[in-house]
């Protein structure tokens, strides 16, 4: 009787071992690690953009100063990639999850995922359409656009002529950048023309090309990041044309443009610093703290007068 007792109880307990609370399909990640090390992903929209490079260099300083582990994966741009990336990361058990979106609205299904699991997911430069991200961390791009579109207007006048270089659709600093701008420039400028070409200095060299033939009298350029912006500039002095142009970020190559008289201007922002900003707010959220859902970082318009300081 005693011998069937044990077995009776052996059998309960190794049922109730084999059930589980997850939902069917769902592995639970691996640990963070033994060692108690905290553990953050983050997944870069693209790393052939000097901007995010500095972004992630940001991130990866203020971890190795704060004791955490950081694993970085690189979307290439490409959202489908980014989605199984983060799925990835979340399969390796990080404990927070930083993410630079290709797409606003495709990454949205990766922010749900991490949100079913617990993992808190903060985003840097741009939003998700949907999920719940903890933060955002940017700058404040429609006040950027803004002010690119009011340096037109001071230094060229009302109804200036001016060509638009969208960046990657859908993403939602293409977004924000052109409702600022065109909150003045539609009142006090003329938009003969905008396409996108998706924050890429080659696009922007092509797509400008062929927007300066189609429109000869433009008379100033506004793109919505500097590698599309340094890509116009090539175009411009090849047709032998002298049209300023502004571009958004302030990367290391625009400032040297501007200081060379190529570039009028960048709306620059401080890449370096959202990726610090973005580790302490993961830190301060996995901690329990109550972090602000929009975290700005601080804008500022160069021009040749100010580019050496």
């Amino acid at each position: 009787m005693k011998k069937l007792t044990i077995l009776l109880v052996s059998v309960m307990m190794i049922v109730l071992a084999g059930c589980s609370l997850e939902p069917p399909g769902w592995a639970k990640p691996d640990s963070a690690g033994s060692n108690g090390q905290k553990k953050i992903g983050l997944s870069v929209s693209t790393l052939n953009n000097p901007f995010f490079v500095s972004l992630k260099d940001g991130v990866v300083a203020e971890a190795k100063k704060q004791g955490i582990q950081v694993i970085v994966v690189d979307a290439q741009n490409d959202s489908a990639k980014q989605t199984n990336d983060v799925d990835d990361l979340i399969q390796q058990g990080v404990d927070a999850l930083l993410i630079n979106p290709a797409d606003s609205a495709a990454i949205s299904t990766a922010v749900q995922s991490a949100n079913s699991v617990g993992i808190p997911v903060i985003t840097l430069d741009r939003s998700a359409d949907k999920g719940d991200v903890a933060a955002l961390v940017a700058s404040d791009n429609v006040k950027g656009g803004q002010m690119a579109a009011e340096y037109f207007v001071e230094h060229l006048g009302e109804g200036a002529k001016v060509i638009e270089l969208e960046g990657v659709p859908g993403a939602s600093a293409t977004r924000e950048r052109g409702k600022g701008f065109h909150e003045v420039a539609d009142q006090k400028l003329d938009v003969i023309a905008k396409q996108s070409a998706d924050f890429d200095r080659s696009k922007g060299l092509n797509v400008m090309e062929n927007l300066l033939q189609g429109n000869p009298d433009v008379q100033a350029v506004f793109a919505h990041n500097d590698e599309m912006a340094l890509g116009a500039i090539e175009a411009i002095q090849s047709s032998g044309k002298n049209i300023p142009v502004i571009g958004f970020d302030g990367n290391d190559d625009a400032i040297k443009s501007i200081q060379d008289g190529k570039l009028t201007a960048t709306v620059a922002q401080q890449p370096v610093l959202i990726g610090q900003l973005a580790v302490q707010a993961a830190l301060d959220v996995l901690d329990g703290k109550q972090v602000e859902k929009s975290i700005p970082a601080e804008l500022k318009l160069v021009t040749k007068e100010n580019a050496n300081n």
